[in-house]
């Protein structure tokens, strides 16, 4: 058995179909999605779909994101549309209705929005680390954790939680487009919708697989991020030398 953690996806479903093409998740292992399946990027149906395909193949465990919560705000008439459109939602409805360019809700795949209200998760925990998509409060158990802290706080704001576990989250983009790595977490987020990569870690063993939107693949370890010798509280990245296919 695996535990797999794959970063925010923003409707990269090409860079996301390359990735889970090299890894091959199967019914044994446990896959941690920590949230932002859609917005920004072209396809958040598509990624949708894939998750969904993947309850039936794996042990998935989908973390809810900021994304998420936004358009299903604006889905619901809690928010403003214009403000969810602004920040990547205009991708998301043109996935659902690429013809039309008003706000298409009638086009939004029923099953989809219940996954996200009903089967997406507001964290992860196993026996050594904790799953988030955001960030966590280190004072605090996951249980009380605010939606300010599991949603939209950003990385640069953690410390080390009070279980002794490693966090490991997304939601604040790496546009090196590698993992931020610290002695106490790991943000998966490495700009996929940008010029960036998709990024999977294979948690026990600190292996590392990345695909972008072109279909291109690379690997590395975390042992390849090399440590600043100047700071010991950050990892500074370095770009390892990777093998592409």
């Amino acid at each position: 058995m695996r535990t797999l953690a794959i970063g925010d996806i923003h409707g990269c479903s090409k860079a996301l179909r390359t990735l889970l093409d090299a890894v091959q998740p199967g019914p044994d292992d446990v896959l941690v999605t920590l949230g932002d399946y859609v917005d920004r990027g072209p396809d958040s149906k598509g990624v949708l779909d894939m998750l969904i395909d993947l309850e039936q193949q794996t042990q998935l465990k989908p973390l809810l994101g900021n994304h998420e919560i936004l358009f299903l705000d604006a889905l619901n008439g809690r928010v403003d549309p214009t403000g969810w459109l602004r920040v990547g939602g205009a991708e998301t409805i043109g996935s659902y209705s690429p013809t039309h360019l008003e706000l298409a809700w009638d086009k939004v795949t029923p099953e989809h929005v219940k996954f996200l209200s009903e089967r997406c998760l507001r964290f992860f925990e196993d026996e050594h680390h904790i799953y988030v998509h955001a960030n966590a409060n280190a004072y605090l158990g996951l249980s009380d954790q605010s939606d300010d802290w599991l949603f939209w706080t950003r990385f640069e704001d953690a410390y080390p939680h009070i279980s002794g576990k490693k966090m490991i989250c997304g939601h604040t983009a790496q546009k090196g487009g590698l993992p931020n790595v610290k002695p106490f977490a790991l943000c998966l987020d490495t700009w996929a919708y940008g010029q960036g990569w998709l990024t999977c870690l294979h948690v026990e063993t600190g292996a590392l697989v990345q695909a972008n939107q072109a279909g291109k693949l690379r690997k590395m370890t975390l042992s390849d991020l090399s440590p600043s010798p100047s700071n010991s509280d950050t990892i500074q990245i370095k770009m390892p030398v990777v093998r592409e296919s």
